[in-house]
């Protein structure tokens, strides 16, 4: 799997290029500014993007806009972003969109080396992968205006993990129930939410998502 890092912290970048080379990963370019990020995601036509929001040269969301306009030239590009914090405003952008291959984690995430590695992979094969507290943001602002409020505390634990980009097979272990359970939670939630179920899981996700976040 050929990766483009974009990272402006030395230490950091070296530890990520690491990570992803004792896993399998090839690092074709490992950047630390917007315009390189740029050049990079073009050039090298990279399996997926590892990016930091907060890029030089002004440290606002340059490495998040160079990935949005490398998915405008090339659809679909898979892009996996790192943000220090929750930042409902970025979340939103990248799933503007609608097409996967999109994730959001926090940097905090990148230390638990198997859950970094596993969203770019899921990443790299189309899926959506958000960080659980951009899941709990979005799910708490769409509360406060009603629009999830039918939900049992159950339902919201399956939606959150949906959302994460999990399996039903995923969620039902990490629950701790059946798969015909989740099932049952999951057509309860699409029936609430009035969203069109779908085999599909990553537009289960997207659509998830998308409801959350008007």
């Amino acid at each position: 799997m050929r990766v483009v890092l974009a990272e402006d912290l030395f230490l950091l970048r070296e530890g990520l290029i690491r990570t992803l080379q004792e896993h399998g990963c090839d690092v074709v370019a490992a950047v630390d500014n917007g315009p390189s990020l740029l050049r990079a995601l073009l050039d090298e036509k990279p399996d997926v993007a590892v990016v930091d929001v907060r890029l030089p040269p002004t440290f606002t969301d340059e490495g998040l806009q160079a990935s949005l306009e490398a998915r405008r030239r090339r659809p679909g590009l898979p892009i996996l972003v790192l943000s220090q914090y929750v930042e409902q405003l970025y979340a939103n952008e990248l799933l503007a969109g609608g097409d996967g291959a999109i994730g959001y984690l926090l940097k905090d995430r990148v230390t638990n080396t198997d859950q970094f590695v596993d969203a770019v992979r899921r990443v790299a094969a189309g899926g959506t992968v958000m960080d659980p507290q951009v899941i709990m943001k979005l799910l708490s602002r769409s509360d406060a205006r009603g629009m999830i409020g039918g939900l049992t505390p159950r339902e919201r634990d399956v939606l959150e993990l949906m959302a994460e980009g999990r399996s039903n097979a995923a969620i039902a272990s990490g629950l701790h129930i059946s798969e015909s359970a989740v099932a049952k939670h999951i057509a309860s939630i699409f029936a609430k939410l009035r969203i069109a179920p779908s085999t599909d899981d990553n537009r289960r996700v997207l659509a998830v998502l998308a409801y959350l976040k008007r």
